[in-house]
Order: structure tokens, then sequence, then C-alpha cells
């Protein structure tokens, strides 16, 4: 009879054993999956935050996706959620109404923004050089800036500022066509000059059937016009307000970045889940390339930087208020804070 009594105890004891090993190796498992660093995060509350691309899931955006899949948001006390791009919503209008905490721009268009009335700054900026080019095909007989005059270009729709400069610094005349995300119409020679980007477009023409020695690269920065590309930015309002949000925002990106370039095999994987999440088709090699070039535009003579430098943000501004692209400016002060 004593036995009745001993059997279940010990069971018991089995059991609850058995679910506590369980619940160890689960911590252990998520600690080997995460691994962030030891680096103490500057608040115990997890503050929820709300980042918004400028575009799909792709590289390009690599470092944020490998910071939020690999702890290091949380290990800053941030819950971020990172929301999708959507073409019918206006990402200022987003950020404007605080639906937005932090946003992925360029600075040609974060200048413009702020022109316009959204009181955007800039806290972080990680590009160093234009990535933009114009193309042209050889057999087309545009091989100087000055052949461009009278043709067209296809040109992606909120993306005039940077030809528009171009064109207006040049005395170009040039009709532009606007377009998607598709480079069909240069493919097909329905416009005689393409649009491209260093580390996408360019990447899918050439996988189109073209070869480089085919085309005609004009990049922007090596006409004068070296508009610097992705930067961080946020309300001056909340930076004002929660500066040390900002610069745990800042600092943890930088070391999402810094861990997809030196992880870049994990870094594509879980772009294309992100990719996949949105039914997006997406191809390793592509965004094996893209990251390969980011790791060029955000590493110059081989330092890495999120500094916004008075000079670059000074030469677009007014590059675009001297085209009438914009009608005012406000000072480099206002604009940039550095974390």
């Amino acid at each position: 009879m004593k036995r009745c009594y001993y059997v279940p105890l010990l069971l018991g004891c089995m059991i609850l054993m058995l679910v506590s090993c369980k619940m160890n190796k689960s911590a252990r498992d998520e600690t080997e999956i995460v691994k962030p660093d030891s680096v103490p995060t500057s608040s115990n509350l997890s503050r929820k935050v709300t980042f918004q691309p400028y575009w799909v899931a792709t590289a390009q955006f690599a470092g944020y996706y490998m910071a939020k899949e690999m702890g290091l948001y949380k290990k800053y006390g941030i819950d971020l959620e990172i929301i999708p791009f959507q073409p019918f919503y206006s990402t200022s209008d987003l950020i404007k109404t605080g639906k937005v905490d932090f946003m992925a721009s360029w600075l040609v268009n974060a200048i413009q923004m702020r022109a316009s009335g959204v009181d955007i700054v800039n806290i972080a900026q990680f590009s160093t050089r234009s990535s933009l080019m114009l193309l042209t095909k050889k057999s087309s007989g545009i091989s100087e800036l000055s052949d461009m005059n009278g043709k067209r270009a296809g040109i992606w729709t909120g993306f005039e500022l940077h030809p528009n400069a171009l064109f207006k610094k040049y005395h170009l005349d040039v009709k532009i066509i606007p377009i998607g995300s598709s480079n069909n119409l240069f493919l097909k020679d329905a416009v005689d000059i393409g649009i491209a980007s260093w580390f996408d477009e360019y990447h899918s023409i050439i996988n189109s059937g073209y070869e480089p020695e085919e085309l005609n690269i004009f990049f922007f920065a090596d006409y004068g016009l070296n508009f610097l590309e992705d930067g961080i930015y946020c309300l001056a309002e909340k930076r004002k307000k929660e500066p040390q949000l900002c610069a745990d925002f800042v600092n943890a990106t930088a070391e999402g970045w810094t861990l997809a370039f030196e992880n870049p095999d994990k870094a594509i994987d879980i772009v294309v889940a992100y990719a996949h999440k949105s039914n997006l088709p997406v191809n390793r090699i592509h965004q094996k390339w893209i990251l390969d070039r980011y790791r060029d535009l955000y590493k110059h003579d081989g330092k890495y930087s999120t500094v916004l430098k008075e000079a670059d943000y000074l030469f677009a501004a007014n590059v675009l208020k001297e085209g009438g692209l914009i009608t005012q400016t406000t000072s480099f002060q206002d604009f940039y804070k550095h974390y």
C-alpha cells in the first residue's frame, strides 16, 4: 500500500524535471538564435516603435530586418514594428500623423518633404554616394549628356528631382515619361533613356539580356550631383522629446547593418522571408548583388559612418532651390542631429 503513494510522487518529480529541462533548453536555444550583445539596454521598458522603408522588402533594407530578427532592437529596449511599404499611402502623411515613428528616405526627398511643411529631421545618414544613374543603349547613339536633348526619359514617379536637377544644370530639354518600377519601356525602346540604381535596376537590366558593354552609364555623382541617399528621419518633435529613443534606434540599426554585411547569407535569408510575407517575388542572386552594392555605398575608403556632412546637405538643398524644385530650405543645424 505504501508503494501506491510513492509511485505517483516519483512520477510527478520526473515530469517536473523533464519540463524544467525542456524549458531551460528552449531558453538556451533562443539565446543561441538571437545572440544579443552584452551592452545594457538604455531602458528596462520595451518601447513600441514603428518604422517604414520607402520601398518593398529587399536587401536595401537588410540592416533593419537583421536588427529586428536578431534581437538588436530589443537589446536597446525597442519593440519594433516594420510597416510594409504601401504605394497608395504617403510616407509623409504617415509620419506627420504619428502613424510612423521613423522612416528611411533619400536626402533630396527629405529636403523636399521638409520644404513642403513636414517638420522632419535627419538623425543618421548611411549612404556616402549616390547610386543613381541614367542609362542609354549604345545602339541609340546617345553617348554624351548633350545627346539627350530632345529625347524621352522614363523616370520613376516621385523621383523626378534628380533628373530634373541634372537636366536643368546642363540645359537639356528632355521629356520625362512617368514609369513605375518596371524597366519594360527602356528594354522595348519606348523611351531613349532609362533611370536605374546601381544596386537594383542596373543588375536587372544586364540580366535581361544586355551586356554591360552595350550600355552607356551616366552616374549622377560623376556629373556633380552626388545626392546622398538612405538616411533615417523622424519628426523634430520626437527628436526633441525622445532623444534617447532616437539614439537607440540609430545604434541598433547601425549594428544591424554591420551584422548583415558580416553575415550576408543569413541577411538574405531574412530578407527573402520578409518578401515572402508580402507575397513578393524574390531572387537570392539579385538580393546578394544589392547587399554587396550597399556595402560599397555605405563604406567610404573602408570606413563606416552615419554622419551627414553639412556640405552634402547644403549642396543638395542649394541645387534644388536654384533649380526651382523647392522654394525654401532650413538650416543644417535644424535639419540634422547626430547620434
